[in-house]
């Protein structure tokens, strides 16, 4: 941030990139958050003397902004009751199932949006506050689409980005919402609304026309205010070269041989790694694969399912229902296909730091990623940016953004258990020779459209639409 408190690129999102911990001496710290979004933004962030505003879990409201790794980071304090309406709520049980093709059904309450609005203001207020003259703002995902026009009102000099990470419904869906014209007209408040697919965009575009009345053309909207909007697709990625990097390491070459002799050296090893999550398909994927043992067409001996499910929003009804799920359903698999010392599925309901991720990525043969809906999923590209030997197999839902990149992956149906089956037994069953060739051609895809690529992309389109603002972003050193 500048000398006088203000920044020139405000980051604004639902959490703060740096989670607590516990230091040696006992101790409160923080330590950088896992994932590609800090990685892609905080260089970025750098060059232009920015800030990121964002929740820092907990309700802990005496956090003052503060500096940690080098990144200018300022705390917005959110009440139990706020996290239980504005997150669990409207967040989490409204907008993410209305949002993922009602794989679960949405609930409709006006507490929980009072909530959202509340909270909305806050996040928009507290961004008005930190923005130099004429700066770049950039508010990430459905937790906070108010933000745009609430900040706009405030604070018309700045240039407002948003971007959104689960996948925009088609009107069909977004309609059941009693607050849709609220929601597009908040993001109608930005100069850029990003989306991980086109079809997304689309659907933004149409419902503006048909909800709010704006006059739209292709990818733009005009506003009464003389004021165009651009919405576009700018898909995410992952720092490649990272994972690369990490996957080529002697400690994760290491660990990934010891995690084969620890599930005895398995011919073939599955690996599926995802939040526990109803939109991950989870459940559908083990079923598959516990029939093919069960069919004979695989057997204990030879192949063994690692399945990782990352512990999210435990509270939420819906989440504690889909973990005792899986987690009788893997018993039952287990008591009945397994035998001592071979498992069927090795179930793991944990979290793991990256450097464990990869090791699973560098041990497994084939990758499943099979989700009902997905705005982009960043393990499938995980997985193929640390295949820096061209070998391994990737059975990807369709309908996971990333499908649209990957098109060389086994691409399934989640829907069709025994399709899944069948791209299961292709992918066991498919020689180095076909593998590799489709190896190749997704990291190529994967490698050139890193997360850096996505963040310049957006960004550059965002200095582009209103250049009469000013202020010229300044790239990363190096971009």
């Amino acid at each position: 941030m500048t000398a006088s408190g203000k920044a020139d690129l405000v980051i604004v999102a639902n959490r703060l990139p740096v989670d607590r911990v516990d230091n040696p001496d006992g101790t409160p710290g923080w330590r950088r958050s896992p994932g590609g979004l800090v990685s892609a933004l905080e260089p970025v962030l750098r060059a232009n003397d920015g800030a990121w505003i964002g929740w820092p879990g907990g309700t802990e409201d005496d956090l003052e902004p503060f500096v940690e790794d080098g990144m200018s980071l300022v705390p917005v304090h959110l009440t139990a009751q706020e996290i239980e309406e504005f997150y669990e709520g409207f967040s989490n049980g409204t907008l993410w199932p209305l949002y993922h093709d009602v794989v679960a059904k949405p609930e409709f309450h006006r507490e929980w949006w009072d909530a959202y609005v509340t909270v909305n203001e806050r996040f928009a207020a507290k961004a008005a506050e930190v923005a130099a003259k004429d700066a770049t703002v950039w508010v990430h995902d459905y937790q906070l689409q108010l933000v745009p026009q609430l900040l706009r009102e405030l604070r018309p000099d700045l240039r407002i980005g948003f971007y959104l990470h689960i996948p925009f419904p088609p009107g069909e869906l977004f309609q059941q919402l009693p607050w849709r014209r609220q929601i597009l007209e908040g993001l109608l408040g930005a100069d850029v609304v990003g989306f991980q697919l086109a079809g997304g965009a689309q659907n933004f575009i149409r419902l503006v026309r048909q909800r709010v009345g704006h006059k739209t053309h292709r990818d733009l909207v005009y506003l009464p205010d003389e004021r165009t909007v651009r919405a576009a697709a700018y898909p995410i990625s992952i720092d490649a070269s990272g994972f690369e990097e990490l996957a080529r390491s002697k400690a994760v070459g290491e660990r990934a041989a010891e995690i084969r002799r620890a599930l005895g050296n398995p011919s073939k090893l599955f690996l599926g790694v995802d939040r526990l999550d109803y939109t991950k398909g989870i459940l559908a994927r083990l079923r598959a694969y516990s029939e093919l043992i069960a069919d004979g067409e695989l057997d204990v001996e030879d192949a063994v399912f690692v399945q990782v499910a990352t512990p999210s929003r435990e509270r939420v009804e819906q989440y504690i229902v889909i973990r005792e799920e899986i987690e009788q359903l893997v018993g039952r698999v287990n008591g009945d296909l397994g035998r001592i010392g071979r498992p069927a599925i090795s179930y793991l309901h944990s979290s793991y730091p990256r450097e464990e991720m990869a090791a699973l990525y560098r041990a497994a043969d084939i990758m499943v990623v099979t989700p009902y809906r997905d705005g982009m999923n960043l393990v499938a590209k995980e997985y193929i940016a640390c295949r820096y030997d061209g070998d391994g197999a990737l059975v990807l839902s369709e309908f996971a953004g990333a499908a649209n990149e990957l098109r060389q992956a086994w691409l399934v149906n989640p829907y069709d258990i025994n399709g899944m089956k069948q791209a299961l037994l292709d992918a066991n069953r498919s020689t180095v020779k076909e593998r590799t060739k489709r190896m190749k051609a997704m990291r190529k895809t994967v490698v050139e459209n890193d997360v850096k690529a996505w963040a310049d992309s957006f960004l550059q389109e965002l200095s582009r639409v209103r250049e009469s603002h000013g202020k010229p972003l300044r790239p990363a050193r190096g971009s």
